[in-house]
């Protein structure tokens, strides 16, 4: 079975590396997006994807986009399968192989259709979430359903810990979903349009905290959004990222950073957030006790 893949991040190096290490299918090309410059020093940064096919020594190609006048290559795939990749894929593309493109999505479709379904779910305080393939087609995550597996998000998972429950979840699912869709054993179901929601890309602007909201709406956007984009406040004019933060019931002034002995307080509309540890703008990450010691003076009482 000679396949392309189209993906760019961990999530979809780890679904490449499950394809490549079954005797089902054969993988002939790899699609990412290019390399690219990231960071105050624009170091610049190879997708993961990338780096798992020339380990394997799988063909990659980077084009910018897809669209409009690129050529694709005539490779003889019988499917393409498509995991964050992050680009627009056109039509004629999707219909090229045999069996069309599957595509596999990190969300229970129709919801959390986008480019951020995982973070999204945490940030809503959802307590389940899962993997859903299906047939791509011209849509944002439109097409009909293949398969669907469900996974629990405990009140503290981070992305990190949900990303890999849902890699440890994906992976035999797309091997099992492409062999029944192939043989003709799984239909397609299509979506019900009238229950879906659509979550964008984020930016770095997602990650700054309204802290007239409550302290659990706060946590769990901290959890969706760490490592990146992360999450910031401004002191004294400069951003300040909070690292490692945890709910508190402690009473702080809203919006405030505060102490209480070798605690670091922020108040919110109920409650306050302890912050464990926190970066200044152009400075390493410091502990709440080195933070209190560097800062004593400027510091509130809580």
């Amino acid at each position: 079975m000679n396949i392309i893949f189209f993906g760019t991040h961990n999530f979809a190096a780890s679904m490449l590396e499950g394809l490549i290490r079954s005797s089902f299918v054969n993988v002939v090309c790899v699609f990412t997006q290019p390399d690219r410059s990231v960071g105050r020093k624009q170091t610049l940064e190879t997708p993961p994807v990338k780096i798992l096919a020339e380990e394997y020594h799988i063909p990659v190609e980077q084009a910018k986009s897809l669209k409009n006048n690129f050529q694709f290559p005539k490779y003889k795939a019988h499917l393409h399968i498509v995991a964050q990749y992050g680009l627009l894929i056109p039509k004629h593309i999707i219909d090229a192989p045999q069996y069309g493109t599957i595509n596999v999505h990190t969300s229970l479709l129709p919801k959390y259709r986008g480019a951020s379904p995982i973070q999204s779910a945490i940030m809503q305080g959802e307590t389940e979430t899962g993997v859903t393939i299906m047939k791509m087609d011209e849509g944002l995550d439109t097409g009909p359903i293949l398969s669907q597996q469900t996974i629990r998000i405990g009140p503290d998972d981070m992305f990190a810990t949900v990303e890999k429950n849902l890699i440890d979840a994906a992976v035999p699912l797309l091997r099992k979903t492409m062999e029944g869709y192939i043989s003709g054993t799984i239909e397609p179901i299509p979506q019900d349009n009238t229950l879906a929601t659509v979550c964008t890309k984020l930016s770095r602007d997602d990650g700054k905290i309204d802290w007239t909201t409550s302290s659990k709406e706060i946590y769990n956007r901290y959890r969706g959004l760490t490592p990146w984009p992360g999450v910031w406040t401004e002191w004294r004019g400069r951003r300040l990222k909070l690292l490692s933060v945890r709910p508190s019931s402690k009473k702080a002034p809203c919006g405030q950073l505060c102490r209480e002995g070798d605690a670091l307080m922020i108040g919110c509309a109920d409650g306050s957030l302890e912050i464990r540890m926190l970066q200044m703008e152009g400075k390493k990450p410091m502990t709440a006790k080195e933070w209190i010691n560097g800062f004593r003076s400027l510091l509130l009482h809580s």
